[in-house]
């Protein structure tokens, strides 16, 4: 394209305008790039109740409670975003307003008790964290079991210890991921088990002692050939205050099921510091204090 100044009487530049074809390319260039970051473009909307389309092709749910909108996160397919609002509805509401369940072809207005309990027990801060952290299904399927447990004592099953690892200060730092030693995550959490797709990671579900579901990506580090636990660990750190010294236990149910558990063995930190000799050096010499 021509960008040649001409220049006035007065010796003033004055830019040349393009040329209608460079115009014509220009507002084609213009045209394109609107389209695809969505400027000036309209989404197609929903047809489920609080089920909102986004930029990139996802879809969104909210809920407003009192006027105010409550985000619960953002879903690859149009109907989990509708099932996410018809949680979080059975939640705020209590009764069965207006849900997509009907759309959803699943004739499912009342839900059963274990789910009505399991919502009632949690506060609507929790639920929408669940569904967030698209943990809602994990952690209402262990509810289930933990009730069928509780009512047929021949379900429980027992466990198995995988391995055990002592947390390094890596693991703890600012890289968000814990590394699973190489023997053991072969042998104990192969990825071709794991993903389905055949990629190299994949999703974990962990239950704790307390019956919480910790959901980990779990990846194969080509540059490293390390096997990592990546998002989730980082939020499992701050909430157990996991320091490096401790030693995280991994466990598989020995049942059909084949659930898998996660428990902290922490370092005793009752004990005080020993206080150090502080030194200060005065003309010369070496002052020793209590620090």
């Amino acid at each position: 394209m021509d960008t040649t100044l001409g220049m006035t009487k007065t010796g003033k530049s004055l830019p040349v305008c393009p040329s209608t074809a460079e115009s014509g390319f220009l507002a084609k260039m213009q045209s394109d790039y609107s389209w695809r970051v969505g400027i000036g473009r309209k989404l197609p909307s929903s047809k489920y109740k609080g089920v909102v389309p986004q930029p990139n092709g996802r879809w969104g749910a909210q809920i407003y409670d009192k006027h105010r909108r409550i985000w619960l996160g953002t879903f690859q397919e149009e109907e989990e975003a509708a099932k996410a609002y018809d949680v979080a509805a059975r939640r705020f509401r209590g009764h069965p307003a207006f849900q997509n369940s009907l759309l959803l072809g699943t004739n499912k207005i009342i839900q059963d008790d274990v789910e009505t309990m399991f919502l009632n027990s949690h506060s609507r801060a929790e639920i929408v964290d669940m569904l967030r952290k698209h943990t809602y299904y994990d952690e209402l399927e262990q509810s289930r079991l933990n009730y069928a447990m509780d009512f047929d004592p021949t379900t429980v099953s027992g466990r198995e210890q995988l391995f055990e690892k002592i947390v390094t200060p890596s693991d703890v730092g600012k890289l968000n991921r814990m590394v699973i030693p190489k023997q053991y995550a072969e042998k104990h959490l192969p990825l071709q088990l794991i993903s389905s797709s055949g990629s190299k990671s994949g999703l974990l579900n962990f239950e704790d002692n307390c019956g919480r579901i910790w959901r980990f990506r779990y990846s194969l580090w080509h540059s490293s050939q390390s096997y990592v636990l990546t998002k989730g660990w980082r939020r499992f750190v701050k909430e157990k205050n996991l320091k490096a010294g401790d030693v995280v236990s991994f466990y598989r149910s020995t049942g059909s099921d084949k659930r898998l558990f996660i428990e902290l063995h922490q370092q005793d930190r009752s004990g005080e510091p020993s206080k150090k000799a502080q030194v200060v050096r005065l003309f010369g010499v070496n002052l020793f204090g209590n620090s």
